[in-house]
């Protein structure tokens, strides 16, 4: 006679009272798919408001991976972009801890997945958006400014010291130089293959349009993204996996330690505090008014 299950199996009168404190993700029968928000400028932003980093999130997606029964890891993504080297070492992780783990990865993209962002999103199986999110800026940006004829009208005189022909190239105080400006741009070009690369390498033959217009650093909304193939299908968290997984399951939220309690114990690296419930449920994230400009003015990669 085959085992009955542990939601058929009929326990003694009173036990139910007590199972009903053991934590859902683990009694048997039920399915958890564990949930990590990336959120926010990549990179850093300013010395005390550091963006999201490899070190940052590292303990969380690794907590995310070992969540006992776990069917899949579902990622939260919210970022305009930022520095080329986090976004592609978050991306590494990810794609180590899921082979490692043999566990299916889904991106689901709130308000944008822009540029280092969308890297982030490529380390999913499935990515799954809303209408009106934005993906792509498939680019590189970098920009500055000039100001040595403003010092000039202040009578300031501009005194720079270097050791390296190249060492004050692109200085906002000094002139624009030609051969400066065309050094940077094959920097550009050598960081925007290699975004190309993995953008091919993730996607492959869902891609599906040409390159001189995926690649060209421009950004689309949800339904056209999908048309691209830059994402899978539109869907939110909550919905997509009941569908997938039933209606009972399990999306407990993997948290950062945050606030006083952390400090008094010990400064816990990121990831140490786990949030048993459903995220689904949580209310939405905010940007800050630095991050949704940053969305527009293409900021970052």
């Amino acid at each position: 006679m085959a085992e009955q299950s542990s939601e058929a199996r009929q326990w003694p009168a009173g036990i139910e009272k007590w199972l009903s404190w053991i934590p859902a993700r683990l009694r048997r029968g039920r399915v958890v798919v564990p949930v990590v928000r990336l959120s926010g400028v990549i990179g850093a932003v300013t010395p005390l408001r550091p963006g999201m980093s490899l070190a940052g999130v590292a303990r969380m997606l690794e907590r995310a991976f070992a969540v006992k029964n776990a069917k899949a890891v579902a990622l939260v993504i919210n970022s305009p972009g930022g520095s080329p080297v986090q976004s592609r070492q978050i991306y590494l992780r990810i794609r180590q801890l899921a082979e490692e783990k043999k566990l299916p990865v889904l991106v689901f993209v709130e308000d944008v997945a822009a540029s280092g962002g969308y890297m982030i999103a490529c380390a999913g199986d499935e990515i799954f958006c809303d209408p009106s999110s934005i993906l792509g800026s498939i680019g590189v940006v970098g920009g500055s400014f000039g100001f040595q004829e403003l010092i000039k009208k202040l009578g300031v005189e501009r005194r720079l010291y270097t050791a390296g022909t190249h060492k004050a190239m692109l200085d906002p105080f000094l002139p624009e130089n030609p051969d400066d400006v065309a050094r940077l741009k094959a920097l550009q070009r050598e960081i925007h293959t290699i975004f190309i690369a993995l953008v091919k390498q993730s996607r492959g033959a869902r891609l599906k349009g040409a390159d001189d217009v995926l690649f060209t650093g421009e950004y689309w909304a949800g339904d056209t993204s999908v048309s691209l193939g830059l994402a899978d299908a539109l869907g939110d968290l909550r919905s997509t996996l009941r569908a997938r997984y039933g209606e009972k399951v399990q999306t407990p939220l993997i948290a950062p330690a945050s606030g006083m309690l952390s400090g008094l114990l010990g400064r816990r690296s990121p990831g140490a505090v786990t949030a048993w419930e459903n995220a689904a449920s949580l209310p939405e994230e905010a940007i800050s008014a630095l991050e949704t400009r940053a969305i527009w003015a293409k900021f970052g990669f």
